[in-house]
């Protein structure tokens, strides 16, 4: 999603970016119970693949894991899953020499593991609602013999106590361009001059001669100045209180509702911090 902040302090724009990042929850694997791993994948490195692997489950719908809950959680807190995969030699499977092709079970994928509903979850969710977005992530490669017996635990958190409760891929944000011809550019200057920035940014008219078409466009790259004959032509800057924001959902929140969560999140800080100045 891609939209535009106008005429805010640029500490306010920063802060929903950070919020959108640190402080906006999302579900994670939080834990893995490994009863068997004998892939040649260790124990440490397939728990943290696990716990990177986005999950589609709805984090207003659940309440942060608290010590009451046990190590265990329960219904409103946590979700649990399993993955057994055990990689085996096909026997009717003789002239290849395609791994996908002679073993079963070759490649273990996100779309393995399994929902195990605590209490009354399966009145409530489906598995679709909760399971990984993604079924087609490699986790781990098998061969004959190689076995994974796994349980998995997802908890609800934040990006400021791991990456992995991120609910965005990249949220950033930058200032609009703003580009002014200071004289009149026409002829091979002109495609000289639309050279020098993205598409769409300079347009050429029917006479020939340049004009500023759409300077959002414009990666300030400054390739401009690369040519003698332009250098004093073009004045560049940047609007300093108009912010185009992108966001990039991982998928369990839409990018628009993670900003409307970020604006939430700051103002539940700003009240409390009117509080404590107000009791003071």
């Amino acid at each position: 999603m891609e939209f535009d902040m106008i005429g805010v302090h640029p500490g306010i724009a920063n802060a929903f970016r950070r919020l959108m990042l640190s402080e906006v929850p999302s579900m994670a694997i939080e834990k893995v119970y490994i009863y068997n791993n004998t892939s040649i994948m260790q124990d440490e490195v397939l728990a943290h693949s696990l716990g990177l692997i986005p999950l589609r489950a709805d984090p207003r719908r659940f309440l942060y894991k608290t010590e009451e809950s046990g190590d265990q959680g329960n219904e409103h807190d946590t979700l649990e899953f399993e993955l057994k995969v055990k990689c085996t030699r096909r026997k009717d499977v003789k002239d290849s020499s395609n791994f996908d092709t002679i073993y079963k079970n070759h490649k273990v994928y996100s779309g393995q593991i399994k929902w195990l509903p605590k209490g009354k979850q399966s009145q409530i969710f489906s598995e679709t609602d909760v399971g990984c977005i993604h079924d087609d992530i490699l986790i781990n490669q098998l061969r004959p013999g190689h076995e994974l017996d796994l349980r998995l635990i997802a908890v609800k958190g934040i990006g400021k106590d791991h990456a992995k409760f991120s609910p965005v891929a990249t949220a950033f944000y930058r200032l609009l361009p703003e580009i002014k011809l200071n004289r009149r550019i026409e002829g091979k200057e002109a495609f000289l001059l639309q050279k020098c920035f993205s598409p769409g940014v300079i347009g050429i008219d029917e006479n020939d001669c340049a004009y500023v078409k759409d300077a959002r466009y414009d990666t300030c790259s400054r390739n401009v100045y690369r040519y003698p004959q332009l250098e004093n032509a073009v004045a560049m800057s940047r609007v300093r209180d108009h912010y185009i924001f992108n966001v990039e959902s991982v998928g369990s929140l839409k990018p628009d509702v993670i900003f409307i969560e970020a604006v939430k999140v700051l103002k539940e800080k700003c009240r409390k911090f009117l509080e404590e100045i107000e009791a003071a």
